[in-house]
C-alpha cells in the first residue's frame, strides 16, 4: 500500500523525509514535489523502480531520465562542464531548467551501463527535493508524470497527483499544490548552449 507523507512545502519534516528516503535507499519508487510539477524519483540503483518507470509510462529502455541534483559539486562528477555551461549553471540554477550536458567519463556504474554520451541534470528549487536529496545523499534518477493516457494531468495539483498515480507508487511526498512546469531545457553538448524547450517560466540565453 502506497504511503502519503503530508510534509510542510518550505520547512519539510526531517521525520518524514528521512522515511522517504529509507524507502528510495530500499529501492522505493516515490513522488517527489519540484519546482516544475511533480516528478517520479527513484535511486540510480533500484532497476525494478525504473522497471515501473518504463511500463507507467510506455517508454522504451533507451529513455533518457533526468537526475535530480543537490549541489552543482554533484553535477561535476556526471556531466563535462567547460566554463560557459558552468557560468550558465550557475546563474540558472537551482531553478526549473533541465541542463543535457556531455556524461563524465567515470559515471557511477549504474549510468556506466547504459552507456550514455549525454546527461540530463536538475537542480530543483523546491525544499522537498532538496530535502530529500540531501537525506539520500546522492542525486536520484526522475522523470515527469506524463502517463499514456493522462496527456492533461496536471501534475502540479497534489490532489489529481494523488487520486491518478498515488496506487504505482511506494509513496508520495505531499506538500500541496506546485509550481506547474515544464522546465526549460538547455542543451550544453555543442558548441553553444541551445534553449530546445521553452519552459513555463521563460529565460532567454
Amino acid at each position: 500500500m502506497s504511503e502519503r507523507f503530508r510534509v510542510h512545502p518550505v520547512d519539510p519534516q526531517a521525520r518524514l523525509i528521512e522515511r522517504a528516503a529509507d524507502l528510495l535507499r530500499r529501492g522505493a519508487l516515490g513522488l517527489c514535489p519540484t519546482d516544475a510539477g511533480y516528478s517520479l524519483v527513484w535511486t540510480m540503483e533500484a532497476r525494478d523502480a525504473e522497471d515501473r518507470v518504463l511500463r507507467m509510462r510506455a517508454l522504451d529502455t533507451k529513455h533518457p531520465f533526468t537526475l535530480l541534483c543537490g549541489a552543482l559539486s554533484e553535477v561535476g562528477r556526471l556531466g563535462r562542464l567547460d566554463d560557459r555551461a558552468f557560468r550558465l549553471l550557475r546563474s540558472l540554477t537551482p531553478g526549473p531548467c533541465t541542463f543535457i550536458l556531455p556524461a563524465a567519463s567515470e559515471l557511477p556504474r549504474r549510468l556506466k551501463q547504459s552507456k550514455r554520451r549525454a546527461i540530463g541534470i536538475r537542480l530543483p528549487d523546491h525544499p522537498v527535493a532538496q530535502a530529500l536529496i540531501a537525506a539520500v545523499r546522492e542525486p536520484l534518477l526522475s522523470t515527469t508524470l506524463l502517463l499514456p493516457d493522462d496527456e492533461e494531468l496536471a501534475s502540479h495539483e497534489a490532489e489529481a497527483v494523488a487520486e491518478r498515480t498515488e496506487r504505482l507508487v511506494d509513496f508520495m511526498l505531499d506538500a500541496g499544490d506546485c509550481e506547474p512546469g515544464p522546465t526549460s531545457v538547455i542543451d550544453c553538448t555543442g558548441d553553444e548552449p541551445e534553449l530546445v524547450r521553452q519552459g513555463f517560466r521563460p529565460l532567454a540565453l
